[in-house]
């Protein structure tokens, strides 16, 4: 069963890991989880095989490398402009 999660929900699934964890364990343990964007979804696992870490010491670091991976485009509302208002 796939679970799909928001970005917003990524710090809950990543603390339910064991840290130290290397990528490629947590690409096998969250291999059915696809992250929600706001235009559309993709894979955990493809987004953590574009990594260059190797392993996380904490949830808030593998969160960190995500964040920083994830695409601009996938990032907030959709329809929502940033600068406007």
């Amino acid at each position: 069963m796939t679970r799909e999660v928001k970005l917003n929900e990524l710090t809950e699934l990543l603390e339910s890991a064991s840290y130290p964890l290397s990528v490629e364990r947590a690409q096998s343990e969250f291999s059915d989880v696809r992250l929600q964007y706001a235009d559309g979804v993709e894979p955990l696992d493809e987004v953590l095989g574009r990594l260059e870490d190797d392993q996380f010491d904490s949830a808030e670091e593998a969160q960190s490398s995500i964040f920083n991976t994830v695409p601009v485009e996938g990032v907030g509302e959709p329809g929502q402009s940033e600068g406007e208002g």
